[in-house]
């Protein structure tokens, strides 16, 4: 996939201001789990997975055709086991793709990931 943003959707050119704008995103389904009546401990182990690759994206910056070479990196580094990893990784990549091609998506993250549920 081209690095360029084609959408003109506000998802960001790089995928750092994309995790940027998507930790907002993460901030609302937090709001959620607190108040399903449900043990969301599983919930809540997938959501620090993913708080903590979207906030290394964010400080290592990687170039937009890296983005996916990056996330694979962080899946090998975190070796046997890391299947869940690997699956938020693979959930980030497609999150970014899918806010590059849609304009309404993209231009969601940029206004902060609006939502009731972040109220919680």
């Amino acid at each position: 996939m081209s690095g360029r943003d084609r959408s003109g959707s506000g998802a960001g050119a790089r995928p750092a201001e994309f995790c940027r704008r998507l930790l907002a995103a993460v901030a609302a389904s937090e709001g959620r789990q607190k108040r399903r009546k449900r043990d969301t401990t599983p919930d809540a182990i997938g959501t620090e997975l993913k708080r903590g690759l979207l906030e290394l994206a964010v400080r290592e910056d990687p170039a937009p055709e890296d983005f996916e070479a990056w996330l694979l990196e962080q899946c090998l580094e975190a070796g046997r086991g890391g299947g869940g990893v690997r699956a938020i990784a693979l959930g980030i990549f497609e999150e970014w793709r899918l806010a590059r091609a849609s304009p309404a998506l993209g231009r969601w993250l940029a206004e902060g990931a609006p939502s009731d549920d972040a109220a919680g």
